[in-house]
């Protein structure tokens, strides 16, 4: 009992400080913030700031790895099938939970993936992506020849996946993420193509060309 309070303290201290962190980071940003200021916004000693960071370079590192590896365990649940099952699109469970865990830590996602936030951290956001999805999707499904060079597909699908997310957080999570995850999978599922509703005015390019052209 008494290790499962001293875990749920360090938790509630750990969130106290990204917090501050965040907050921080959108009045003055980042370079400026010192670690007087974090301990002064989030009501804490320097003692007890130093007992889980180093300064302010790790506090930003850690509380991004906290991020992957929260995040991996949803994608953990999305196997690389469902990207070819159907009944994915009326259940993206696994997609709704992401997006509730984005919108329960939507202040921290939505600085450090804005304008004022660390672009390295969303290269790392679409190499998470990357390695622990659609590569292994690629590699347990059967799939046609590819078309188009596949870095050029996965950097394509990466930055596409990350900026519905940007858009969303940008603009106020005005949908709830069971429609966020449904819109996502479809996209994914059909293409942006299909989706948009193009499919029939592009199908005799796609098919190898207008009579026009033969």
């Amino acid at each position: 009992m008494t290790d499962q309070k001293t875990d749920r303290r360090i938790i509630r201290t750990k969130r106290m400080i990204r917090d501050a962190l965040t907050h921080l980071m959108e009045e003055k940003g980042f370079e400026r913030i010192t670690v007087r200021d974090l301990t002064e916004k989030a009501d804490i000693n320097r003692g007890t700031f130093y007992l889980h960071y180093q300064d302010k370079y790790d506090l930003l590192k850690k509380s991004e790895e906290e991020i992957i590896k929260e995040m991996k365990e949803f994608f953990k649940e999305l196997k690389p099938k469902m990207l070819v099952d159907s009944q994915l699109l009326n259940e993206p469970i696994p997609l709704v939970k992401l997006f509730e865990y984005i919108e329960e830590n939507a202040q921290f996602m939505k600085l450090i993936l804005g304008p004022k936030g660390d672009p390295a951290f969303q290269v790392r956001i679409k190499q998470f992506m990357r390695t622990n999805f659609l590569e292994k999707a690629m590699k347990n499904l059967n799939h046609e020849p590819l078309l188009v060079p596949i870095e050029h597909l996965m950097a394509y699908v990466t930055s596409a996946h990350l900026g519905v997310i940007q858009y969303w957080l940008e603009n106020g999570m005005q949908q709830p993420p069971q429609e966020m995850a449904s819109t996502l999978i479809k996209i994914s599922y059909f293409g942006p193509v299909y989706v948009a509703g193009l499919k029939e005015e592009l199908k005799p390019q796609i098919d190898g060309g207008s009579d026009e052209a033969t």
